[in-house]
């Protein structure tokens, strides 16, 4: 890739991030398909004192060395799904949250544009086009099993798919317009 194609990436990153912070903080749509538990006091309890400081994803009921029919009757007589789990005391935000997904949005954006500059392509739309299937792809590829295999709300995934792609499409244009009709790879 040439300057100009890495100066495109790191605008474009810049532009997913932006988008990225605006639809998670400001905008309702990356609280779709979330709900609350009711009088959820109890279940805080409940949780804190069997898994205390023993932060971590877990799936209940647990599949232990259990037979899948054995876990189907399981399933068949107990609540089931998953929960990511932290210990009390833990800050609202942290600023290795935000850096975190800073560089995530950037190398989604340099991997894109990477891809982008293996091609021939040169208008703007066909550039905005190719980075926002890109996204297309990478939001089926995390969202669509998380539905599929454990009960992820159909809302929430569609939620989420629509904040990714327009993530990579903002991210496009805003490289696409950093390219104008040049040429991405190097001569």
């Amino acid at each position: 890739m040439n300057k100009r194609a890495i100066l495109a990436a790191l605008v474009g990153g810049v532009a997913m991030y932006a988008w990225s912070s605006i639809a998670h903080l400001v905008l309702p749509i990356s609280r779709v398909g979330w709900s609350e538990i009711p009088g959820e006091q109890p279940v805080l309890t409940a949780m804190q004192s069997t898994l205390g400081r023993n932060a971590g994803l877990y799936m209940y009921p647990a599949l232990g060395s259990d037979s899948m029919d054995q876990y189907g009757k399981k399933l068949a007589a107990n609540p089931s799904g998953v929960l990511i789990y932290f210990p009390p005391g833990r800050p609202a935000m942290e600023p290795g949250q935000l850096i975190t997904e800073f560089v995530t949005e950037m190398l989604d954006a340099l991997l894109a544009i990477f891809l982008l500059a293996q091609t021939s392509i040169k208008t703007f739309a066909g550039r905005t086009g190719f980075v926002t299937m890109a996204g297309i792809l990478a939001a089926i590829a995390t969202n669509i099993p998380y539905w599929n295999w454990y009960g992820f709300p159909t809302s929430y995934t569609v939620a989420n798919v629509t904040m990714q792609v327009v993530g990579f499409a903002a991210a496009g244009a805003a490289a696409a317009v950093v390219m104008k009709n040049r040429a991405l790879r190097d001569a």
